[in-house]
């Protein structure tokens, strides 16, 4: 690929960093300058995927799709992953910011499929009866993009893998906690059939007001559940490169400060969308300096066996195992 070309994707990319993810944008800054090129070109496939199948601009004005047209959609995003692993030159920027991240770090063509089975999910309109089943979706959304990220950063020890998917998923448990109301406005539910079904809450009636107070009840779960993870993510920051482990506990420490507002705004957190302001992402950003310098000075203690794990490569579909944290 000829040096215009690729500054043309790295436009492209930061473009649709500036717009989708104004967290993520602050946070890949910190990267140094290969890393986050490769990071902003993963973001932008990410985020062009996540738009086509939601039928939305950079993560907003999302148009409800039927679901023949959506799983039209859903096969043409296979087909044209499946080409960013050949050789032959790609002209959709988004696709050709993938091929160019696939060639450089060697991503896996099951990590990217996986996380198009995540969106196969949605499409599908899938349930969740356990906590462990919301994690696999978690995974296939989130966790294998941590994958994919650590990869881009330099690694490729399964262990720190591992951590690298931990935040993936406290992220998104995270977001589902503060999106309950607007998911479900859309026909979509993360949460555990076990968990409604405790409080005689379905999903059709999940967005009534009069189910606030117990919403607020099974966020604060959600969230309490995503510690673990991002405690276990914080622990392999020392195994990566400074700056990247810089940019990493960045991004946990904002995720983390919205699922702190979630908790604290109870059964309000649904009035209005919980995010971070300047300050805090400031705040953050100090935070996250100070841990990761922090985590270089600790033994890197073993991954808790009792979180829920990923499975290995070749298979990269995640295992079911109910977490003994779970309630």
């Amino acid at each position: 690929m000829s040096e215009a070309a690729t500054d043309a994707l790295l436009r492209h990319a930061l473009d649709s960093i500036a717009v989708g993810s104004k967290s993520f944008a602050s946070a890949s800054r910190l990267f140094d300058p290969d890393t986050r090129r490769s990071a902003v070109l993963l973001y932008a496939w990410c985020r062009h995927c996540d738009d086509v199948i939601d039928g939305q601009q950079a993560g907003h004005d999302a148009v409800p799709l039927s679901p023949a047209e959506a799983r039209l959609r859903l096969a043409e995003l296979r087909a044209r992953t499946q080409t960013a692993y050949l050789a032959t030159p790609i002209d959709d920027p988004a696709f050709a910011a993938l091929q160019a991240v696939v060639q450089r770090h060697g991503i896996a063509r099951e990590e990217a499929l996986d996380l198009l089975q995540g969106f196969a999910m949605d499409v599908d309109g899938q349930h969740y009866q356990t906590f462990a089943d919301t994690l696999q979706y978690c995974y296939h959304v989130a966790g294998v993009v941590g994958l994919m990220m650590a990869r881009i950063m330099g690694t490729q020890d399964p262990q720190v893998l591992d951590r690298a998917c931990d935040l993936g998923l406290a992220m998104q448990l995270t977001n589902i906690a503060r999106d309950l109301v607007d998911d479900a406005q859309v026909g979509r539910c993360y949460l555990p059939q076990q968990w409604l079904d405790e409080f005689g809450i379905t999903v059709a009636t999940l967005a009534e007001p009069r189910h606030r107070p117990a919403l607020a009840v099974l966020a604060t779960r959600l969230i309490d559940q995503a510690e673990p993870y991002y405690a276990s993510a914080e622990a392999g920051l020392a195994a990566l490169p400074w700056r990247s482990a810089w940019a990493v506990a960045s991004a946990g420490a904002v995720y983390r400060r919205i699922g702190i507002r979630v908790r604290a705004a109870g059964a309000q957190a649904w009035d209005t969308r919980a995010s971070t302001g300047k300050l805090e992402k400031l705040g953050a950003l100090s935070g996250g300096l100070w841990t990761s310098l922090l985590r270089r000075l600790r033994r890197y203690p073993p991954r808790d066996p009792q979180l829920w794990a990923r499975a290995p490569l070749p298979n990269a579909t995640a295992r079911r195992a109910e977490p003994a944290t779970a309630p």
